[in-house]
């Protein structure tokens, strides 16, 4: 699927004129800041500069190589990247290194254009990702349902859905919540909204959202989510064309009931659930597990989650998805913190688990000519995240593991594709 270079290529390349050294910037415990080295990257890759880039799987846990110095280097000290300048020599015992070792010289082809899917109203939560790109300086722009339901979605390479409950169950926050004024505006503005499309319902409006999201990746796009919004698509796409049988509370009618019957066919990565009916029982469904497995439901701070050691030469997807400095990452609460592995589809891959628990907590898959790439959890460096917290601030966490995940879904776009054989 993705281009790699071969020991020719590479000998080509180094007897060829245009040759000239660049900039290594590692990833392993030596960099400075890894979550901004993202954004160098990415910076580097845009136009009008558009050079010559590679991701080096597994080589200093996921370095990058950018074949020009001054400008990326310039750029780089401003943000506080460690770099190293590196000769035609250098690059050739790396390239080297890496043939001989479970590495992969991947091609990083142009600066994926981002959107990220959040309601106007999304406060008092912030969003781990919009403060990953914001941290980075990567460029994205909002989109929330009627940007969706108007084909916007196809004007970007890569989608993020922001911690949305796509149930049409407000988060299932009515239990402690209903009083609240966020609450209560979100009541409103949701149900404006579905209105103003044409639907009596929150619940279906979400699921055509869900539907041209599902269709987006089809098409080609690359789709990533997490917290509530993982499971909570993946029901709302169970529902379509099912009916769905009203249990309002205390008359208001602002809460779904339960759906009869779902249909597992319509869903990117999870299959034979049973959803949680009650309103007053923050869960939507049996594929979370919550809180974290390791502690049957008190935490404490050693849990950690294992990232899986892929082959970078035959699994380059996975190993670009798990580009990290440690392969065990501290668990964070969300929502929906992890995964069921007896939910997931056979076609999915588990991308970081909980060993012996039968739980995962990241996740990817192919649909048609996209893909979709599920975490679990709300904040990395937030372990147990509540209602009305501040923000994190990324600068006391530029090395954050969990971060780095979010990021390597960024760049994951940018990865240069095999041409198609015919």
């Amino acid at each position: 699927m993705f281009q790699r270079i071969s020991i020719l290529t590479l000998w080509l390349l180094m007897s060829g004129p245009a040759w000239s050294g660049g900039l290594l910037i590692p990833m392993d415990a030596a960099q400075t800041d890894h979550l901004r080295a993202y954004g160098v990257t990415y910076w580097a890759l845009e136009i009008p500069r558009r050079y010559k880039a590679e991701w080096l799987l597994n080589y200093r846990g996921g370095s990058f190589l950018i074949h020009e110095e001054t400008q990326t280097r310039n750029f780089a000290a401003l943000q506080g990247v460690l770099t190293q300048p590196v000769s035609d020599g250098d690059i050739a015992a790396i390239y080297q290194e890496i043939e001989q070792e479970n590495m992969e010289i991947i091609p990083l082809e142009k600066a994926p254009k981002v959107a990220v899917y959040t309601p106007p109203n999304s406060n008092p939560w912030d969003d781990a990702v919009t403060l990953a790109l914001t941290y980075a300086q990567i460029p994205f722009d909002p989109l929330w349902d009627p940007d969706v339901l108007r084909g916007k979605l196809y004007q970007y390479d890569w989608l993020h859905l922001h911690h949305e409950d796509f149930t049409g169950q407000y988060g299932k926050f009515y239990g402690s919540f209903r009083s609240a004024a966020w609450y209560q505006e979100q009541v409103r503005t949701f149900l404006a909204a579905a209105r103003e499309a044409g639907f009596s319902k929150v619940q279906e409006h979400k699921g055509a959202v869900a539907a041209e999201i599902r269709n987006y990746v089809k098409n080609g796009g690359f789709l990533f989510a997490m917290c509530a919004a993982t499971d909570t698509l993946d029901i709302a796409l169970a529902a379509l064309g099912v009916d769905i049988v009203e249990a309002p509370i205390d008359g208001d009618g602002l809460t779904p009931g339960y759906i009869e019957k779902l249909n597992f066919e319509n869903t990117l990565a999870f299959t034979n659930f049973t959803i949680i009916p009650n309103p007053l029982i923050y869960e939507f469904s049996d594929i979370d597990t919550n809180p974290s497995p390791l502690t049957g439901g008190e935490r404490y701070q050693g849990d950690t989650f294992e990232l899986f050691d892929f082959s970078a030469k035959f699994d380059p997807v996975p190993t670009m998805l798990t580009q990290d400095h440690v392969r065990k990452v501290k668990d964070f609460w969300g929502q929906t913190t992890a995964f069921r592995k007896s939910k997931l589809k056979p076609n999915v891959i588990v991308l970081a688990e909980f060993p012996g628990f039968g739980v995962a907590k990241y996740i990817h898959g192919v649909l048609e000519k996209g893909t979709f790439t599920f975490l679990g959890g709300h904040d990395p460096e937030d372990p147990q995240h509540l209602v009305g917290e501040g923000d994190t601030d990324l600068s006391q966490y530029p090395n954050s593991p969990g971060y780095r995940l979010i990021l390597n879904n960024v760049l994951f776009p940018a990865a240069k594709k095999k041409p198609q054989k015919t």
